[in-house]
């Protein structure tokens, strides 16, 4: 079961371990499992080389080999800083030769996380002309201590799980750094979307003119992301976000966001394959305002409209599925993308209500031709 109680300065003496920061140790620790195991015990699943890493912290194990050599492991040593059964000769049992401690740790998260570090760190340092891999400062970028954005959360599940390997150092490259000043109004209301934003550091302020008053929506600060809307949509912007400090930004133009952040995170269903894993359990949500939900919205559907998303990210089930619609798929995308990037599992309809009840008006046509 997790546990909480598990040190830092253990876990820097495990390997590949002790290559994470402080930060995202603690974000390890979270999601560990420690193990005790009495004497004589036959712990196999310490060889399960495909879903987790398994270290010995306290105690004697003895490794069997399939050549019938054997080799004892004590805790705290260095042979025990490495995973069980994953280095060197692979062993085929293991016994516990006196009362042992393990700690166990998912590997697919640690590999995206030990990725994801290198990489920051990578786009962190100066070419060999002095300039940060970020354009535009000479001045470095610690992509780690951006938490808002790059939360083992966000990698794992996140704005950034769903992206290939290959698009990770290009989407560090692309991005541009540009010094802003308080009162700086960084995007206009009504203008079209040209970039996606990160704040490196600073507070800005969103706010949305209704009825000519204007109407604060949220504050935002660094780690935080803004701007992606409208270019999801392909609409003109619905809010305006002024600058209420001195701060620096990280914007990714347009092209360059729907290529390598649009395209991974949005994922489209056809009607057929929506109602078969809305069969299995997942859960239609509707992002239309409510009188037109109530118009003709899909039975069962839950109505969360698109402005409140953002707002109510705590009141929706992390474990569940969700299958995003709307009337045409234009406010759908915007939303699946804003649930898929805080870690949902969220799809849309591919073409929204209208395609769906078109599609299935012609395949009632086809099933009744002669």
């Amino acid at each position: 079961m997790e546990d909480q109680s598990i040190s830092l300065d253990l876990l820097r003496g495990l390997q590949p371990l002790a290559q994470l920061d402080t930060d995202r140790l603690r974000e390890l620790v979270a999601t560990s499992h420690r193990d005790c195991m009495a004497r004589g015990s036959v712990p196999f699943d310490i060889l399960d080389r495909n879903g987790r890493l398994t270290y010995l912290i306290k105690g004697e194990l003895m490794l069997q080999f399939a050549d019938t050599s054997t080799a004892v492991i004590v805790g705290g040593c260095e042979d025990a800083q490495r995973p069980l059964g994953r280095w060197g000769t692979q062993p085929i049992s293991a016994k516990a030769i006196t009362d042992i401690e393990l700690i166990c740790f998912d590997a697919e998260m640690l590999d995206i996380m030990l990725t994801w570090d290198q990489l920051l760190l990578s786009a962190a340092r100066p070419n060999q002309t002095g300039e940060s891999h970020v354009d535009g400062g000479k001045a470095n970028t610690d992509w780690r201590l951006m938490s808002g954005m790059f939360t083992t959360q966000n990698l794992t599940r996140g704005a950034f799980a769903a992206l290939p390997p290959a698009h990770i150092d290009q989407l560090l490259q692309r991005f541009q750094r540009i010094g802003v000043k308080r009162d700086d109004v960084v995007v206009r209301q009504g203008e079209p979307g040209d970039y996606y934003y990160l704040i490196e550091s600073g507070r800005c302020q969103v706010t949305r003119l209704v009825a000519g008053t204007p109407l604060t929506l949220a504050e935002l600060k660094p780690g935080d992301a803004f701007g992606e809307e409208a270019l999801v949509t392909e609409s003109t912007r619905n809010a305006n976000v002024t600058m209420k400090t001195d701060g620096m930004l990280l914007r990714l133009d347009k092209q360059d966001f729907i290529e390598l952040l649009r395209a991974p995170l949005l994922h489209t269903l056809s009607l057929a394959e929506a109602q078969r894993r809305a069969m299995a359990g997942a859960v239609w949500l509707d992002v239309r305002f409510a009188a037109e939900y109530q118009f003709d919205g899909i039975k069962g559907a839950r109505n969360l409209p698109l402005d409140e998303i953002r707002e109510a990210y705590a009141a929706l089930d992390p474990q569940k599925e969700y299958i995003v619609y709307c009337q045409s798929g234009r406010r759908s995308s915007a939303a699946a993308f804003l649930l898929s990037k805080r870690g949902f599992r969220a799809s849309l309809l591919e073409g929204g209500l209208r395609a769906g009840v078109q599609r299935e008006a012609e395949n009632e046509i086809d099933k009744g031709a002669p």
